[in-house]
């Protein structure tokens, strides 16, 4: 696991513009809420999810947005899907619960893990995510995501996540 120092240096290698904020630790998008007024850009939540046929996903997406978990597979071209478990997040991102980012996709190999970004997320600049720990959030480029996924081995996935009407 190459961890946050590994991210950082390979932002440096790579001259990746980034913005970075401490903050409290935050767990759910209404309590990043708050701790987000303050940053500008794009926020995010990540879903760490496995299909019925044992394949592993990691689907960033607005923070606002209520995903249609029924609609998602189709669009991602995968299977039924259901939310991971907090000892295989571990075992392929190297991270807990509360601090799922596109970014800990460094720790997985290639092919372990299919990492989707929301085609919004994708062109958007900054895009709010944490550095492999929900106690800070770094603000860069979709693009700059994109090419980090890339230099990491994996070939991200760009789509329109499907979204639940609000009722």
């Amino acid at each position: 696991m190459r961890g946050e120092a590994g991210l950082l240096a390979d932002l440096g290698a790579l001259a990746v513009p980034f913005a970075a904020h401490e903050h409290d630790a935050v767990f759910t998008v209404a309590e990043s809420d708050a701790v987000h007024a303050a940053m500008p850009g794009a926020h995010t939540k990540n879903l760490f999810l496995k299909d019925a046929g044992g394949a592993y996903w990691l689907v960033t997406v607005p923070a606002e947005a209520r995903v249609d978990l029924k609609a998602l597979p189709a669009a991602i071209g995968s299977k039924r899907v259901s939310f991971g478990k907090a000892e295989d997040m571990e075992r392929l991102l190297g991270i807990a619960p509360g601090s799922v980012t596109p970014l800990a996709a460094i720790n997985a190999a290639p092919g372990s893990i299919a990492v989707v970004l929301d085609v919004g997320l994708a062109v958007s600049d900054p895009v709010n995510v944490h550095p492999l720990r929900n106690t800070a959030t770094l603000g860069l480029s979709g693009v700059a995501i994109l090419d980090l996924l890339r230099h990491w081995g994996h070939a991200p996935i760009i789509v329109s996540i499907p979204v639940q009407e609000p009722k």
